[in-house]
């Protein structure tokens, strides 16, 4: 163990020991989801940064977190930091016999398709009823839509073209716009996450990440708001007394 590691997992142990910080001692599984959550998006939004220092700063909150969990499953007699470890040296191992044993693979295609039957012979995941599970719950929408249909695009549950997915999306826009012009909230709701749901196997067949388009988007939209709002502001205005029409108007400047 490095000494900067070693002492990493001293403070935790000082800080969850008996003359520890009040907070820390009295932290649970459930009570750190939210943190966990929270470190990995955060560490998410400096990768995007591309700020190394911020990206260092997140990667230790987000380790810190991993050190706290090991900490309250150690107090349980149930395993600590150092099995947490040596589990995944196993994992990475196993899960890598053209690296560490006498094997050859020539693609990441090749190295995925390996992957995912390694793992499905797995102890706990051999005797699984659906190829669906194992896919987690609380995974973003978006995410998990993605995951969902990799699985079953694999088992041959897939379309053969990309036309045959957009005459589905074409489909499910005139179902959403049926939906809304009958007023049915449930439907609407319904039918929404089914234009979702085909846009993300769209996706898929252009072998891009919905989830990080999506979040790219999310960032485009905050830098051109926050550019209206500049420009509003130099003029003595807010957005609510600016017509809809000027907004507009610099919308298309923040677009250039």
């Amino acid at each position: 163990m490095s000494t900067a590691f070693k002492k990493l997992t001293e403070i935790v142990d000082t800080l969850m020991g008996e003359n520890g910080c009040p907070w820390d001692k009295v932290q649970t599984r459930e009570s750190l989801k939210p943190y966990l959550v929270e470190e990995a998006y955060e560490t998410l939004e400096a990768l995007d940064n591309n700020n190394p220092e911020e990206i260092k700063e997140e990667l230790g909150d987000l380790l810190y977190q991993v050190l706290f969990h090991a900490k309250i499953s150690e107090n349980k007699n149930e395993f600590n930091i150092t099995d947490v470890v040596e589990s995944i040296s196993h994992k990475m191992v196993h899960r890598h016999p053209h690296v560490f044993k006498e094997e050859n693979l020539e693609t990441p295609e090749e190295v995925v398709t390996q992957w995912e039957e390694i793992k499905s012979k797995e102890k706990g995941k051999a005797n699984r009823e659906s190829v669906l599970d194992g896919i987690p719950p609380h995974l973003p929408g978006l995410l998990r839509a993605q995951k969902l249909q990799k699985k079953a695009a694999k088992q041959g549950f897939d379309w053969d073209k990309i036309d045959d997915v957009f005459d589905k999306l074409d489909e499910e826009v005139a179902e959403f716009k049926e939906a809304v012009l009958s007023g049915k909230e449930r439907d609407m709701t319904s039918e929404l996450g089914d234009i979702i749901f085909v846009l993300v196997n769209i996706a898929k067949f252009k072998k891009i990440d919905a989830e990080e388009a999506l979040r790219a988007t999310n960032n485009k939209f905050i830098k051109r708001f926050q550019y209206i709002e500049a420009e509003v502001t130099k003029r003595g205005k807010t957005l609510k007394e600016t017509s809809l029409e000027e907004l507009e108007k610099y919308w298309q400047k923040a677009k250039d």
